[in-house]
Order: structure tokens, then C-alpha cells, then sequence
């Protein structure tokens, strides 16, 4: 029975199921849903995802969509996943579950008044009529329609002089206040116990892969930027590595379209946008 996984890479939680995929040996086809080019809004896919976001999974004739749905579907559905990723036990799979739902109203949860339609990709690669796009308001389906926290900060503070939208700092401030204390919750709580993974794990669970992919967007950030947000955390920084290096080689290549994004996106944002996100940048610090 062949599973078929309908993703975009750039989306965090689309990421998350291909490297479980990989890291466990689950051969599947990958079907590109380009989310600029409105795939996600096409009938065809539509009959797979009425919701009309990525990621979404088809196994044989069973159609499921939901990232965290997906993880744990395919952690029980094929025998060679081992059990540190959804554990068998009843207790530490409700703990598991206890980390993904706090993740869609933390980490995942944007703050209010942003245009939850914009993906944060969009001006690294593509030709983008951003004009035409507000107007029309263009639909970016992502698995949580909610603005994430992480796509707020960037969108206010990179992408937002650099398409010309309007730009809001207070926005950009209460995202990275949820962000800072989400990472320090991480810390305090989650990451709390003698392992290297969540809930004191000596291997990862699918939610470890699921809050890293989330957290690794913050790559698109400059690197001073980057750096500010997350070197304070050193616990995260090591569990993100970890979580890396237990899925190595599938963790690189699949969050190298992120990789190429970020390269792209610093050469384009060069000359001319400097002096805007200068600007929205002090804005956000007065406003921090």
C-alpha cells in the first residue's frame, strides 16, 4: 500500500513528517504542493485536504491531514518505527500528547491582527506581485491557519519593508514575548530530566521533531538576529542539535530548501531594503 505525502518544504510541519519518514525507513512518494503557486487550492488536492493546507497524507484509499495527526498515525501504522517515537505505553503517549498540544497554543500561535495568509517565503523565491497579492488576498495553506509566532517576528521585522506591507512593531514585540517564553518554558519544563529530548528522553519522539522544524524557521532571520533570540537558550540550542544529529543525514537535506531560502533572501535584501528594515527594527526595540 503505497503512502503518498503531499507537502510543501518550506512548511514547518511538512518537514517534520518527510525526516520521520526517512529517519525510519517509511518509503513514500512525495507529491510537490506548491503553496505560492495555489496547488493547496486546487480541486484535485482539495478532494485529499478539504482544508486546502500542506501537509496532508494519503495511504492506500485512508486520507488524513493535521501534522500531528499524520505523526502519530505513521508511527503506529508501520511495525519498524521504534517505540521512542510514540511509545506504546498508554502514560508516555499522553505525555507526548500533553507536548504537541501545548505547541499549537505556544510555539504555533501567532499573535492577533496578523494576515495569517502570508507564508513567510514568498519574496525569497519567486517573482511576487506583492500588490496583487494583497489585494486578492491570497491564501497560504499551512497546516495551523493561526499566524505563527515565529512567522510573525520575521514577517514584522524582515519581510515586512521588504515587500512594502504594512508594518506593525507591536506585533513583532508580543511575538517574540510569546517566542522568549515559549523557549524558556522548553527549558524549565519540557527538556527537564536527564535526557537529551523532551519529557527527559534519551531518543526523540515526534514531538521533538515537530517543535524543532517549528523553531528552525528562525533561520531566515540575519544571523545577529538569529543569534539574540536563541543563544540565551543553550538547552534548546543542544536539543535541536541532538534532535539533528539522531535524524542525520534527512535532517540537512530536507531543511536545505530553508538553507537556500535564507541565502537567497540575504543577497535580495541587500542595498535598497536596508535602510526600511533598519527602520523597523528600532522600531521594534523601542517598542520591546
Amino acid at each position: 500500500m503505497t503512502l503518498n505525502i503531499y507537502a510543501d518544504r518550506m512548511s514547518q510541519p511538512s518537514r517534520a513528517i518527510i525526516i520521520f519518514c526517512k529517519a525510519n525507513g517509511i518509503e513514500f512518494e512525495e507529491n510537490k504542493v506548491e503553496i505560492f503557486k495555489r496547488e493547496h487550492k486546487k480541486p484535485e488536492y482539495l478532494e485529499i485536504n478539504p482544508m486546502g493546507q500542506v501537509p496532508s497524507i494519503a495511504h492506500g484509499e485512508f486520507k488524513l491531514f493535521e501534522s500531528h495527526a499524520i505523526l502519530s498515525y505513521l508511527a503506529c501504522a508501520f511495525p519498524g518505527v521504534a517505540d521512542n517515537w510514540y511509545p506504546a505505553d498508554l502514560r508516555k503517549r499522553a505525555k507526548i500528547n500533553s507536548v504537541l498540544d501545548w505547541h499549537h497554543s505556544n510555539l504555533r500561535r501567532g499573535a492577533g491582527g496578523v494576515n495569517s495568509n502570508f507564508c513567510i517565503y514568498i519574496p525569497v523565491f519567486t517573482s511576487y506581485d506583492k500588490h496583487h497579492a494583497v489585494l486578492n488576498n491570497v491564501s497560504l495553506g499551512m497546516s495551523c491557519k493561526s499566524a505563527l509566532a515565529c512567522t510573525t517576528y520575521v514577517l514584522h521585522t524582515v519581510l515586512a519593508p521588504f515587500l512594502g506591507l504594512p508594518q506593525n512593531p507591536i506585533e513583532a514585540a508580543e511575538a517574540e514575548k510569546l517566542f522568549t517564553s515559549s523557549l524558556l518554558k522548553l527549558e524549565s519544563i519540557w527538556l527537564k530530566g536527564e535526557g537529551n529530548f523532551l519529557l527527559g528522553g534519551s531518543r526523540p519522539s515526534i514531538a521533538d521533531i515537530s517543535l524543532v522544524c517549528e523553531i528552525m524557521e528562525f533561520e531566515l532571520l540575519d544571523e545577529n538576529d538569529c543569534k539574540r533570540l536563541l543563544s540565551p537558550h543553550k538547552k534548546v540550542l543542544q536539543w535541536i542539535e541532538d534532535t539533528r544529529i539522531a535524524t542525520s543525514p534527512h535532517f540537512d537535506e530536507v531543511h536545505a530548501v530553508l538553507f537556500k531560502a535564507k541565502a537567497r533572501f540575504s543577497k535580495q535584501s541587500t542595498g535598497a531594503n536596508n535602510e526600511a528594515g533598519s527602520s523597523i527594527k528600532a522600531m521594534l526595540s523601542s517598542t520591546l
